[in-house]
């Protein structure tokens, strides 16, 4: 059986944002970031979570063509001092926001992934999680990441996702077995797609008796064109906020550590893990 970390002592106000980046624009992406975390803090959020590649935007052709104009350049240790964040830097530091932001990262390895850079309220900027799991023509481009990852934000510990890893149960649980109370996961899901877009995070809630928050691109143009949607669910899966499908939108709920307890209490699955499935499976034919 599985021990849960304790609970948070305190509510957690978080904001998920649904928004159009311009292909291969990462200043002006960067400035469209900072007044959407602005918008957040004057709403009370405390965490705010951007769309998935939302510095450079989620167009595989721009991506391809310009790697070098599309990137963002990290060190040994995760830190990116470009200077076209420097707004997304100063609105994280002046309104007191944790910011999550998906970008095309080159490391000092050479590798390039999908990320979710961290904009920590001091303004420094860092690698959070490489996304693990690619989806279709990512793999021509990117580098898969290779763990996962929490962010600690007072005392509510959130796993990190982007996109495609929220569609596997197992990432959710690996971040819940780590003692996680919620589960941000940054993306960008197409227009056609709306019905697995709200199942899947939905899922990852129930699953894992956590919070989930689902931020998404809007618009676009075909066939990149983009489905909103943003959401933030509460431990049982249930909509606590959910953006329209299309139009820029800035969605707000507070994690309720109550919430979280009594899900728990009433729904053990987390404790009741058994540690493995058994041994070999029974077949029986009829």
């Amino acid at each position: 059986m599985t021990q849960p970390r304790p609970l948070p002592n305190s509510p957690l106000t978080v904001a998920t944002v649904q928004a159009t980046p311009t292909p291969g624009d990462v200043a002006g992406n960067a400035v469209v970031a900072a007044d959407l975390v602005r918008q957040a803090a004057e709403l009370g959020a405390q965490v705010a979570v951007l769309p998935e590649l939302f510095l450079c935007a989620y167009h595989p052709p721009t991506l391809a063509a310009d790697p070098a104009g599309t990137d963002v350049t990290a060190d040994l240790a995760g830190a990116v001092a470009d200077p076209r964040l420097d707004p997304l830097r100063a609105a994280a530091r002046e309104a007191g926001v944790t910011a999550l932001v998906g970008a095309a990262v080159r490391h000092s390895d050479g590798r390039r992934t999908i990320a979710a850079l961290v904009v920590d309220r001091a303004g420094a900027v860092r690698v959070g999680y490489d996304k693990q799991q690619l989806w279709s023509g990512e793999r021509e481009l990117f580098t898969p990441g290779d763990r996962g990852a929490t962010l600690v934000v007072d005392d509510w510990r959130l796993g990190l996702g982007i996109c495609y890893d929220g569609c596997f149960p197992e990432h959710g649980r690996a971040a819940a077995l780590d003692g996680a109370h919620g589960y941000l996961c940054p993306s960008g899901y197409l227009a056609g797609s709306e019905h697995r877009r709200d199942l899947y995070y939905a899922a990852r809630a129930l699953d894992n008796t956590m919070f989930v928050v689902f931020a998404n691109a809007v618009g676009g143009v075909d066939p990149w064109r983009f489905n909103g949607g943003a959401a933030i669910y509460d431990p049982e899966g249930r909509v606590l906020v959910r953006g329209a499908d299309d139009g820029t939108a800035v969605l707000v709920a507070t994690l309720d550590p109550a919430a979280l307890a009594a899900t728990r209490a009433a729904h053990s699955m987390l404790a009741d893990l058994l540690p493995d499935q058994g041994g070999p499976r029974a077949s029986m034919p009829c």
